[in-house]
C-alpha cells in the first residue's frame, strides 16, 4: 500500500488574525505528522498551481479574474465570512493543483490513494463566487480533471463536512456522471442540502443529501455511509471516489454540534477504503476542508493517513468520545433510502 501526500509551507499565507480557518490548521498539522514520523512512510506529491483552464472547467471567468484583482489588490472580503489576503489567490492555486497532481498520480497507478494537505478549502466555493471561507472548489476541480485528462466516465465525492458542500453540489447538480453524496448537520450553514434536492434533468438521484440533526454520532454516519452511500455507489460504479475531508463534525469543533470523535472518523476511512477496493481498484483520494479545533485535527488526520497507509499503530486520539448520547436518525435513513429508491436487499 502506497499513500501520496501534498503539503506546501506556501499555503500559511493565506491567513486572517482571529479568523478560524487560518494558518494554524495545517501548521499544528504539519508540525505532529513531523514528530510522529508517518511523513517517511507515505510519498509526497509536487504541490504546483492548478492551470486557469482547470479551474476554468468549474469557475466562471468573471470570478476567476476578480480573485486574482482582489488578490494583486492586497486582499478583501468576498462575504462576511470569506476572506482574500495578497497571497491567497496562488495559495488557492496551489491547494487546487497540488490535488490534480495527487489525482494524476493516484490514476497512474504511482500511489494507491492519498490526501491533500492544503488550504483554502472548496466545498462551498460556486462557480461564480467563492463562499465559505472556499475561494476555489477544489474537488470538483479534480473530478472534472480526472475526467478530462484520464478519460474517466463516473466518478464519486463523498463530503463528511459538517457543513453542507453547496458549491460541490451546484457545479454537479445536472450531471448524471458525478454521484455527489454529502453528510451535513441541517438546519445549518450554508442552508442548502435538504433530502429533496437530489440533482435534475441528466443528474436527477445523483446528488444525495444526508441532512442529519445535532449529535447524529458516529453511528449515524457510519449508518449512511453502509445503508445509503453502498447501495448507490454500486449502482453507480464509480471509476474513483474523491473525499470532501472536513472533520468539523467532531463533537469539540466550535463551528457545529455533530458529536463524532476521532475513532468515528477511522471507522468511516476504513468504510470508504474497502468501498474504493470494491468498486474502483482502491481509488480514494482525500482533500482537507473543514475542522477548526486545533488539538483534534492535527490527531484526526494523522490517524486518517495511518488508515489510509495501512499503519497498524492505529488511532491518535487525546481527547475520546463524546459525553452524553447520539440522537437516533433512523428517520432521516429511511427518508433518503425512500427518496433514493433504495430496496431492502441492497
Amino acid at each position: 500500500m502506497t499513500t501520496g501526500y501534498t503539503y506546501d509551507p506556501f499555503n500559511l499565507n493565506h491567513t486572517f488574525y482571529g479568523h478560524p480557518e487560518n494558518h494554524r490548521r495545517l501548521e499544528r498539522t504539519w508540525a505532529l505528522l513531523q514528530s510522529d514520523g508517518i511523513l517517511d512512510r507515505l510519498r509526497q506529491i509536487e504541490s504546483i498551481p492548478a492551470p486557469i483552464g482547470a479551474l476554468a472547467a468549474v469557475h466562471d471567468a468573471g470570478y476567476l479574474a476578480r480573485l486574482t484583482q482582489i488578490s494583486a489588490a492586497g486582499g478583501g472580503r468576498l462575504d462576511a465570512d470569506t476572506y482574500v489576503t495578497a497571497k491567497s489567490n496562488e495559495a488557492a492555486r496551489l491547494a487546487a493543483g497540488a490535488l490534480l497532481n495527487l489525482t494524476d498520480a493516484v490514476l497512474r497507478g504511482e500511489v494507491d490513494n492519498g490526501f491533500a494537505l492544503g488550504r483554502p478549502p472548496g466545498h462551498h466555493a460556486r462557480p461564480q463566487r467563492g463562499m465559505g471561507f472556499c475561494l476555489l472548489g477544489n474537488v470538483a476541480i479534480a473530478a472534472r480533471h480526472a475526467q478530462s485528462q484520464h478519460g474517466i466516465e463516473r466518478v464519486l465525492i463523498v463530503d463528511f463536512d459538517v457543513h453542507h458542500g453547496n458549491g460541490t453540489q451546484e457545479i454537479f447538480y445536472e450531471d448524471g456522471s458525478v454521484l455527489f453524496f454529502s453528510i451535513h448537520q441541517y438546519p445549518h450553514y450554508p442552508g442548502s442540502g435538504a433530502l429533496d434536492e437530489t440533482g435534475v434533468d441528466a443528474g436527477a438521484g445523483a446528488t444525495v443529501n444526508i441532512p442529519f440533526p445535532a449529535d447524529a454520532g458516529d453511528d449515524g454516519y457510519l449508518a449512511a455511509l453502509r445503508q445509503i452511500l453502498g447501495p448507490l455507489a454500486r449502482r453507480h460504479q464509480p471509476e474513483v471516489i474523491f473525499v470532501s475531508a472536513g472533520y468539523d463534525a467532531h463533537w469539540m469543533d466550535p463551528l457545529a454540534q455533530h458529536a463524532l470523535s476521532i475513532a468515528g472518523y477511522a471507522t468511516m476511512a476504513e468504510e470508504l477504503m474497502g468501498l474504493a477496493d470494491e468498486l474502483c481498484g482502491g481509488r480514494l483520494i482525500c482533500t482537507l476542508e473543514g475542522g477548526y479545533n486545533l488539538e483534534v485535527l492535527p490527531h484526526v488526520i494523522l490517524t486518517t493517513l495511518r488508515v489510509l497507509s495501512g499503519d497498524g499503530r492505529g488511532i491518535s486520539d487525546p481527547v475520546g468520545k463524546a459525553p452524553g448520547k447520539e440522537r437516533n436518525v433512523a428517520a432521516v435513513i429511511e427518508a433518503a433510502r425512500r427518496i433514493h429508491r433504495i430496496m431492502s436487499n441492497e
